[in-house]
């Protein structure tokens, strides 16, 4: 592609580089010049304009962008393409999940011309329907056709949607008072209800027991949910603690407790049959972005999540603290 300023005489079928003001109105950059802009230009007194032409062997950056977009989100992926403008696509979720990013790829993409560029959310970031997953620009006017053959090549399949998979819950709760039952106005129960929701997961009754081993273990038992969830009076502080000996004695097993993300430390992960069972920390209480989120999003989306997985999400793990948290980080006790 040439760039640069040419005599109007020259200008015919270039692309205009920069917008130019003209005798009424505006001649907007990107504009493939023909002959009545030509005119217009020269009555407004230019001599001289900077324009773009692609030779033979480029690819204007529609036609570029466009091309890299479908082959970083094949059909079937769970991604929409919106239509190419500018040199840009954007990529949007066509449901509610996640956001499934092969970073490497993006980096490859990233780096193999610097006319191309792809810009994604985070991986895992959750998504609502028609939510923004990546932005595909091309910086120039056009590029060669063979770097963006290797682009696409590069980004193959590297964006998609990991769509829900999980779509029923339930929730044991527990107290060290006289309460049980189903109440129906506890706050752990509708916001955990309102963080399910999001991804389309339908929260089973209320259920409330007393803060033991024996109760806990009877009430995961009898639950019916895809996913169950454990939210503790007293924080679970060690895998030995009541919550997670009763997902023992329920016959479950525990597979990892702890979390590098704060809040949510005090999370544990365990099965029972095939069920995934969630210990969730005390911040689970509140709908702020917590550790627990980490783990339920992918949980519910068929993502496997193991202790390995659990360990790597400190980088990024340190989130905004809770306005109700009783032990803030700063407090020197």
């Amino acid at each position: 592609m040439d760039f640069g300023p040419v005599p109007l005489e020259q200008a015919l079928g270039a692309v205009l580089a920069h917008s130019e003001p003209l005798a009424t109105g505006r001649l907007r950059k990107g504009t493939v010049l023909e002959e009545p802009h030509l005119a217009a230009l020269a009555t407004a007194g230019y001599a001289r304009v900077t324009v773009a032409r692609l030779g033979p062997q480029d690819m204007d950056e529609d036609s570029a962008a466009l091309a890299l977009a479908r082959a970083l989100a094949p059909e079937g992926c769970g991604l929409q393409l919106q239509a190419v403008g500018t040199g840009r696509v954007n990529l949007l979720a066509d449901g509610p999940g996640l956001a499934r990013i092969d970073a490497g790829k993006v980096h490859a993409v990233n780096a193999c011309d610097p006319a191309i560029t792809l810009a994604t959310v985070p991986e895992w970031h959750r998504m609502d329907q028609g939510g923004m997953v990546a932005t595909v620009k091309i910086v120039a006017y056009g590029l060669e056709k063979a770097s963006v053959s290797k682009g696409c090549a590069l980004g193959a399949a590297a964006l998609s949607l990991a769509r829900p998979v999980l779509d029923t819950a339930s929730l044991i709760e527990t107290t060290t008072g006289a309460r049980t039952g189903a109440g129906g106005s506890d706050k752990g129960y509708r916001v955990t209800a309102e963080r399910l929701y999001r991804l389309g997961v339908k929260i089973g009754p209320e259920c409330l027991v007393f803060h033991d081993e024996n109760s806990i273990s009877d009430a995961l038992r009898k639950a019916e949910g895809a996913l169950l969830l454990i939210l503790t009076a007293s924080a679970t502080s060690d895998e030995r603690d009541t919550a997670p000996k009763a997902l023992r004695r329920a016959g479950g097993t525990v597979t990892h407790f702890g979390m590098p993300v704060d809040p949510g430390n005090l999370l544990f992960l365990g099965t029972l049959g095939a069920r995934p069972v969630v210990g969730l920390p005390g911040c689970a209480r509140s709908p702020a972005l917590n550790g627990a989120d980490f783990v339920l999003e992918r949980l519910i989306c068929g993502v496997p999540v193991a202790g390995d997985d659990i360990r790597r999400m400190g980088v990024g793990g340190l989130l905004k603290e809770i306005p109700t948290r009783p032990r803030p980080r700063n407090r020197r006790d």
